[in-house]
């Protein structure tokens, strides 16, 4: 038997079977890549431009009847949007704050506070929403897809949007008082 027909009886495998797996491989290393990059970014910063999501809403904490909502039905108001969870104790020091600042702006119709409630079940998150008396929309991030936009890196994380739907202010941890609410968004309204 001549050398060439040993060395090509060794290989086995198809030229184009060893294409196939090195395109494979080219292609999971770069879903990784992005991966890698979106994770070192950090959250959403300010001045970027939210684009539209829609939030599923918990019976009982609807929009205007609604028990689904897009993110782009709210250009021209201030957003709110909070990402929260019942196992989350820094959530429950910021939530009476948040409740009350959102009684205070709820008649103007300027301003729209969204609850998101992350990495949760519906009993619990139900069971925190009723102890702290929350009745501006909340709903769960459904396969984490919201909170995975924003990049967030826990929560409590609250994000201000402006009229134009831009970012303009990001508090990471717990309020500690509403006049710490009240005051980033102020200055949105009379912008």
């Amino acid at each position: 038997m001549s050398e060439s027909n040993v060395t090509s009886r060794r290989s086995g495998v198809p030229l184009w079977a060893q294409v196939l797996v090195w395109i494979g491989l080219l292609g999971l290393l770069t879903v990784v890549a992005l991966g890698l990059r979106r994770t070192q970014q950090g959250t959403v910063q300010p001045g970027e431009t939210i684009p539209d999501f829609t939030l599923t809403l918990f019976s009982g904490y609807e929009y205007e009847g609604r028990n689904e909502i897009k993110f782009s039905e709210f250009r021209g108001k201030v957003v709110v949007i909070n990402f929260w969870a019942s196992w989350c104790k820094p959530c429950e020091q910021e939530a009476v704050e948040l409740e009350s600042a959102w009684r205070t702006y709820q008649k103007s119709g300027q301003v729209i506070f969204l609850g998101i409630d992350y990495v949760d079940t519906e009993p619990e998150a139900r069971g925190y929403l009723t102890k702290f008396e929350i009745t501006y929309p909340n709903g769960p991030d459904l396969g984490t897809r919201i909170s995975q936009f924003f990049r967030i890196k826990g929560v409590p994380e609250t994000y201000f949007i402006d009229r134009d739907g831009k970012l303009a202010y990001v508090q990471v941890g717990p309020f500690r008082s509403e006049e710490e609410i009240h005051a980033i968004i102020t200055p949105l309204l009379n912008k």
